[in-house]
């Protein structure tokens, strides 16, 4: 049995889907198990992180667990006791999916919100491997609106590059550390093959939406201030920012050879977005020919 929490998110839904294709025995965490759509025979169990006795009883009697923590300055000893809980319920295999820049200095605080999940993953005395990816390409799902509307898309990173990832491949690595061994005491940076900047993305969805797409440098006051306006905590503002400053400097222009290694390729962000055209293009229906 392995539990997979986060189990309705980016990452964790697609490791439960390719789970299941795989005949595992799969159980999903998710605080609204009615809510939840997970292939056939998946377990769904309720758990919040916020509810450790839950966290336990959705643990019990598995070997392995995929760790998502809740990321944000407020939830820092959140991994460390969901590690904690998954040793005490008896799990052998720890899987924690942090980020990359974990323990960078020049990040400041964000680059510590990880820090203590893996320690205790680390620490743990079971299996552990600890998965660092890159920006994901379904971040740039929250310019669809814009670019179906035909509007420019807003950047906060400059010419910085990243080793942009479809998160499929993260979800991938997962399965393959939560399945095998090979993989233990391991800590993983997995990106994409080639980096790319903000404009490179928007000229890759122009391709897939037909029409030009825009790109417009904007303040980081003004993008503190819609964050704020948003409900987010300053201190999560400034973490967000500090982030989005360390790629604009170049930090994170990073490809690594680690996703090609474990799977024998890693998707490009071009393939990524053939793949998700329908959510860029006005008339859908165009996507599909």
């Amino acid at each position: 049995m392995i539990v997979i929490t986060g189990a309705t998110g980016t990452i964790g839904s697609e490791i439960v889907r390719q789970l299941a294709d795989r005949d595992m025995s799969v159980r999903a965490v998710t605080r609204e198990p009615s809510r939840a759509e997970v292939p056939a025979g998946v377990e769904v169990v309720r758990g919040d992180y916020t509810d450790l006795a839950s966290m336990r009883s959705a643990m019990d009697g598995a070997e392995a667990a995929f760790i998502v923590g809740v990321l944000g300055p407020e939830y820092v000893d959140a991994d460390r006791a969901l590690i904690t809980t998954a040793r005490e319920a008896g799990i052998g295999r720890i899987v924690k999916l942090s980020a990359i820049g974990t323990g960078e200095t020049v990040l400041g605080r964000v680059g510590t919100w990880h820090l203590p999940g893996e320690q205790a993953a680390r620490e743990s005395g079971v299996d552990w491997t600890i998965l660092r990816p890159s920006s994901f390409a379904s971040n740039t799902l929250s310019w669809a609106g814009a670019i179906r509307a035909g509007k420019p898309v807003t950047n906060l990173t400059g010419s910085g590059a990243q080793g942009v990832i479809d998160p499929r491949d993260v979800s991938a690595v997962a399965v393959e550390a939560l399945v095998s061994t090979e993989h233990a005491g391991k800590i993983y940076t997995l990106t994409g093959p080639e980096l790319r900047t903000t404009h490179d993305l928007a000229e890759t969805l122009a391709d897939v939406a037909g029409h030009s797409v825009e790109v417009v440098d904007i303040a980081e006051s003004e993008a503190r201030e819609y964050m704020l306006a948003s409900g987010l905590s300053a201190e999560f503002a400034d973490g967000a920012l500090a982030g989005q400053a360390y790629v604009r400097a170049g930090h994170n222009a990073i490809v690594t050879d680690d996703v090609r290694r474990i799977l024998g390729r890693a998707r490009t962000y071009a393939e990524w977005a053939a793949d998700h055209a329908s959510a860029f293009v006005a008339d859908a229906s165009v996507a599909a020919h």
